[in-house]
């Protein structure tokens, strides 16, 4: 049966439409789904019986199964989803003065193959479908009973290899009747798939791009992430200009600092030439060891250094604080673990 939560409110209001029903009650299904968070239509009370029955006999509601809670001694929660197909995966609330976030996987899997990253050690099986994506919010709020505000498609998975999906995801987080989320609370990261960033910038979506940059040249990229073979740094910092240039947003670029790799003051001023000018963010990340790595972590000392040169040359640059590291929810740690 399919998944009721993988329509946007234009689409159900036309399932409904063919169903013989007003289209306003897509309205009222909307709410019960993401203001009342309801996990049957049972508790839909005003929606008629005869509705109910027709929801039930053609729509699931995909309400995931908690397989495994885990949290880390700053409150950060990494949760093991049933996903209801023999598959599994994982989505970390890190919680900050400002609100709460939600870092949510995109797939089961992963095809980029970054070499610092744990999801490289996941076959990829198939992509999240986008009520899959937004279930992973609802089920962590009616877990906590606590509101999400802020949202990062930075767990397992390429989000824009996913990109139909986590669009339409992304437009029912953002939606009024859906969950509400403002889009300039959402962040998209990319490994740099340079067509979906030029089709992404015509969506008319004010969320925040993310770019997981990582180094400096084509060699040391290459080197981490196989996709800069397809989509070299030049490539990727054009179609980062042009997205800048047509949707007046800030990209933040991700940047994970390995020691003795890509976190020396040369890096840091090659990295200053690439970016200077351009309407960005650097957000530093301390490199975080995963199993068979073989990324070491930069010292705190190398990493502020960094940071400092940045900052003092014209590029705004903040170092990421770590949520989760205990229990593996930090930044590249996500693999479905225990499965």
């Amino acid at each position: 049966m399919k998944n009721i939560k993988n329509y946007n409110l234009e689409e159900l209001e036309k399932e409904l439409k063919e169903m013989g029903e007003k289209p306003f009650r897509a309205k009222q299904i909307f709410q019960w789904l993401y203001e009342e968070k309801v996990q049957s239509f049972d508790e839909m009370t005003n929606l008629s019986l005869e509705l109910r029955e027709k929801l039930k006999t053609n729509y699931t509601m995909c309400h995931f199964n908690i397989l495994k809670k885990q949290e880390s001694k700053d409150g950060t929660i990494k949760y093991l989803f049933d996903v209801l197909d023999g598959n599994a995966i994982e989505t970390v609330l890190m919680r900050y003065h400002h609100g709460n976030s939600i870092c949510v996987s995109s797939q089961i899997g992963c095809k980029m193959g970054c070499k610092f990253c744990a999801s490289t050690g996941i076959n990829f099986i198939r992509n999240l479908t986008s009520g899959e994506i937004v279930e992973q919010i609802i089920r962590v709020e009616q877990d906590t009973g606590e509101r999400i505000s802020n949202v990062v498609f930075m767990g397992i998975g390429e989000p824009l290899d996913n990109y139909d999906n986590v669009v339409n995801a992304i437009r029912m987080i953002n939606h009024p009747k859906g969950l509400n989320i403002g889009a300039r609370h959402i962040s998209v990261s990319t490994s740099g798939l340079v067509p979906k960033i030029y089709q992404l910038a015509e969506e008319n979506i004010q969320c925040t791009l993310s770019i997981s940059l990582h180094a400096t040249n084509n060699q040391k990229r290459s080197s981490m992430m196989p996709v800069n073979h397809t989509y070299p740094i030049e490539e990727l910092l054009q179609a980062c200009q042009d997205y800048i240039e047509k949707t007046n947003r800030r990209i933040s670029f991700e940047y994970a600092l390995a020691k003795d790799n890509n976190d020396n003051l040369e890096d840091a001023k090659e990295l200053v030439k690439l970016l200077k000018g351009m309407l960005c963010h650097v957000n530093l990340i301390p490199i975080n060891k995963i199993e068979n790595g073989e990324f070491v972590k930069s010292s705190n000392e190398n990493i502020m250094r960094f940071r400092d040169y940045l900052n003092d040359h014209g590029i705004v640059a903040t170092i990421r604080r770590e949520l989760g590291s205990d229990i593996d929810a930090a930044c590249g740690q996500l693999r479905r673990k225990n499965l």
